[in-house]
């Protein structure tokens, strides 16, 4: 049975896609077989599939509240299934978080990003009652600024919500957006930083799997 991960925040403009994408790809890279999951009604992860012509990683979009039962169905063959959420509409939020074995929450340096996580936190701890704490849920840092006090600040914020910060997160740079607008990502370009930055976050998700 697949690893179902699934990167979440009702709050736009966090990274959700971007964290998705090239973490599916990082683990498709490492020889494992992924399915990316778009239940955005936007679409933003069926768009970046389009413009790579499908050619990086198999991609379907689930954008209802049928969520877990649906995946159910297609997810045979594979070892993960990365989750690409829906930003503000809680019931897909919701059907995300049933179909999980871990969510994760990017969050950028920023209060705002901070207080739109409250309802998701609230969502998940109500599933991890019912359920023996699955799925396990961390904070993701997205887009942090280098030497800045921001990420350490936003760490101390999030630490009264109860669940962890990965040790890893993103940077600002350039070869985020410029990869995904043609349908890559960070490993199109051998040898940049930013490839560090995703494997060293794979390697957190992987460590919180059961």
């Amino acid at each position: 049975m697949a690893h179902v991960i699934a990167v979440l925040n009702q709050k736009g403009g966090s990274g959700k896609t971007t964290i998705a994408t090239n973490l599916a790809h990082a683990l498709k890279l490492a020889d494992a077989k992924v399915l990316l999951v778009d239940s955005d009604p936007q679409g933003s992860a069926r768009d970046w599939n389009e413009a790579n012509g499908g050619q990086l990683l198999p991609v379907v979009g689930l954008d209802r509240e049928t969520l877990a039962t649906d995946l159910k169905a297609i997810m045979g063959g594979y070892d993960f299934v990365v989750i690409d959420g829906a930003p503000q509409v809680a019931r897909l939020a919701a059907a995300a978080v049933k179909s999980a074995d871990v969510v994760l929450i990017p969050v950028q340096p920023s209060p705002y990003d901070i207080w739109a996580a409250a309802d998701l936190v609230e969502v998940i701890k109500a599933r991890q009652e019912i359920t023996n704490g699955k799925p396990a849920a961390a904070f993701l840092i997205s887009r942090a600024i280098k030497n800045t006090k921001l990420s350490g600040e936003v760490a101390e914020a999030l630490e009264g919500y109860g669940f962890p910060i990965l040790a890893h997160g993103t940077t600002q740079r350039v070869i985020y957006p410029t990869s995904a607008a043609s349908g890559q990502t960070v490993f199109s370009e051998p040898g940049n930083t930013a490839i560090e930055e995703i494997e060293a976050i794979a390697k957190d998700v992987l460590e919180l799997l059961p």
